[in-house]
């Protein structure tokens, strides 16, 4: 491997990103699923780990390299591209190979053979709970696993920066309060249960995120103007009749063989609506998908208190829920999200930061508070 120095990191998130992969493929399984990839075991994931970390770190004529590994055989990628001869997995081959695989959605395919892991090519299609490792940027590491609908947002299972590592606790989406969204991210509920009504919202909340301006989306109960008594009006950027594009796609059936071109569809009218979130103020979108308007200055509601505390988790193995001021997330910004979602009891308030960090502001009839969910780790 180059002779590189271990990484102390990746041997001790292995045995548990080894245990996660085993359950997802024994309940898959149960249920009768078809098409899985075998679940890799933690001696192997030390090996992808460290190496990609080593990558990572390295520059490849003034780039640092950007990599997506997929552990899986080169006969279970349909439509794989598979070199003549496969090249050892290293560091350095890695990094040369980078701008192959910079493109979403391509992965190159790793596997042993003859005594060692070798790169044998690159692939878009792999199985159902197949190991992706992504390298993000230096020293940060998300490793993943495709979901069993092809739509879907990946599911991450850990995500290792520097000497961090940050497993994804499945028990958050047992939580009473938590909300469809985040057990969506979470990615391990049932396939039955995983609408397209809610992955869009994931795939939104990913649009927020990567155009790096930060923003904020208020989703709203479709058939209440209730909502409008926590806004500025007249609101900067308001419209009339609501748009409606991604609401009829939403609401469309397609067959199975005019699918790939309706989530083509759905990608792109996704894609409008997070940008305009990049705008000052927020965005407000019904559940229904029907956007009412860009640009909103959120205020109190009238005869509401100032929101004054909120919990705060992330569903990371470990963490322990604290109670903070809304400003002690994040600024402005999480302060209006959280007064919003404080006097709007239905809504939800998803909100970008500049630096990359995600939180889901919801109301907690548990608790009666509002709850903010960091969820920058499920969106990597």
């Amino acid at each position: 491997m180059d002779d590189a120095p271990a990484y102390p990191a990746a041997r001790a998130a292995a045995a548990p990103i080894e245990a996660v992969f085993a359950r997802h493929y024994q309940s898959a399984v149960a249920r009768g699923d078809s098409d899985l990839a075998p679940p890799p075991d933690a001696a192997t994931i030390e090996v992808l780990v460290e190496t990609a970390f080593w990558a990572s770190l390295r520059r490849e004529e003034g780039y640092t390299p950007r990599i997506s590994l997929a552990l899986l055989p080169p006969e279970r990628a349909r439509m794989g591209l598979a070199f003549a001869r496969p090249l050892p997995l290293e560091p350095g081959a890695l990094a040369r190979l980078a701008p192959a695989v910079e493109q979403p959605g391509m992965h190159l395919g790793v596997w042993p053979a003859a005594g060692r892991f070798e790169v044998w090519g690159a692939t878009r299609v792999i199985p159902s709970f197949c190991l992706v490792l992504e390298v993000v940027r230096p020293g940060l590491l998300v490793v993943k696993h495709r979901r069993t609908q092809a739509f879907a947002k990946f599911g991450n299972v850990a995500v290792l920066e520097g000497d961090r590592i940050r497993l994804v606790d499945e028990q958050s989406a047992s939580l009473p309060d938590c909300p469809g969204l985040l057990t969506w991210l979470l990615g391990f509920d049932a396939p039955a249960a995983w609408g397209d009504s809610v992955n869009a919202l994931v795939q939104l909340a990913a649009g927020m995120r990567a155009h790096g301006r930060g923003g904020s989306l208020l989703i709203v109960p479709a058939g209440s103007d209730a909502w409008r008594e926590s806004v500025v009006t007249p609101m900067p950027y308001a419209i009339a009749p609501p748009y409606s594009r991604l609401a009829d796609l939403m609401r469309a059936a397609p067959p199975d063989d005019a699918r790939p071109a309706w989530q083509d569809a759905v990608r792109r009218a996704i894609e409008s609506v997070a940008g305009l979130t990049a705008v000052d103020g927020a965005a407000i979108l019904t559940d229904r998908f029907e956007l009412h308007g860009f640009g909103a200055k959120i205020q109190p509601r009238a005869g509401h208190a100032p929101v004054e505390q909120v919990v705060l988790t992330e569903p990371v193995v470990g963490d322990v829920a604290v109670t903070v001021h809304p400003v002690e997330i994040g600024g402005t910004r999480h302060l209006s999200a959280a007064q919003f979602v404080h006097d709007q009891h239905e809504a939800l308030a998803l909100v970008a930061s500049q630096d990359g960090r995600f939180t889901l502001f919801a109301w907690s009839p548990c608790d009666e508070v509002v709850h903010a969910h960091r969820v920058e780790v499920l969106l990597l």
